[in-house]
Order: structure tokens, then C-alpha cells, then sequence
């Protein structure tokens, strides 16, 4: 079972990736709408994954990636956008994202992709 934080500002994202993740027995131990706040949360609950959306209101996901990998450079941080830019993905993976979901996603992909990031399935 690993122990994940959401970071997104939309409610209901907060929710669905919540309800997903948690079906697949892992626990959500912390939800953060903020970016700015997520660095603090991560030093609190030390999740074993971060799920984070890039286009957040105030500062953005790979903001925040960037200060995550500063304080933590083993934090495994999935990145979760609408955008499909190929230039943000990349982005995201230079700062050290540990893998990359686009919006809208399947219930399968984000369980794939939190158990490929543990090392539980293979890439």
C-alpha cells in the first residue's frame, strides 16, 4: 500500500483521483488545492507518491516539482495535466518527475502508473 498526496486545485479532481486511488488500496494522506502548500504537507506526511496537476492558480505544478526535488530529490511526484504539450512533459521529467498522465485518464492509468512509479509493474 503506498501513502499518496493529490495536489490539484479542482475539487473535484481531488475527489476522483481520491476515490481511484483509494480503490486500489492505497491511502491518500493528504489533498492540497495549493502548490504553495504542498511542499509543506510533504514534509508533514512524507506520501511514498505525489499526484499533482501542472496548471494549478498561484504556483503552477512544475513550480512546485522544482522546490519538491530541492527538498526531497527521491520524492516520486506523477504529473497530472490537461495540457498534452509535449514541451511540459519534458519539462516535467527534466525537473525529475517520476512519470506523466494526461487528462482525461482512466481509473487504469493512474493505478498503472502509481504501481509502475513503486517499482510494483514494469515500465
Amino acid at each position: 500500500m503506498a501513502r499518496v498526496m493529490v495536489v490539484d486545485d479542482a475539487a473535484f479532481m481531488r475527489g476522483s483521483l481520491k476515490f481511484i486511488i483509494e480503490t486500489a488500496g492505497h491511502q491518500v494522506v493528504a489533498e492540497v488545492d495549493k502548490g504553495e502548500d504542498a511542499l509543506r504537507l510533504l514534509k508533514q506526511h512524507r506520501p511514498d507518491i505525489v499526484t499533482m496537476d501542472i496548471l494549478m492558480k498561484g504556483q503552477d505544478g512544475l513550480a512546485t516539482l522544482r522546490q519538491i526535488r530541492e527538498v526531497d530529490p527521491n520524492a516520486k511526484v506523477i504529473m497530472i495535466t490537461a495540457m498534452g504539450q509535449d514541451t511540459k512533459q519534458e519539462e516535467a521529467r527534466k525537473l525529475g518527475a517520476a512519470g506523466y498522465i494526461r487528462k482525461p485518464f482512466k481509473q487504469t492509468e493512474i493505478v498503472s502508473e502509481i504501481e509502475r512509479v513503486l517499482g510494483l509493474t514494469a515500465a
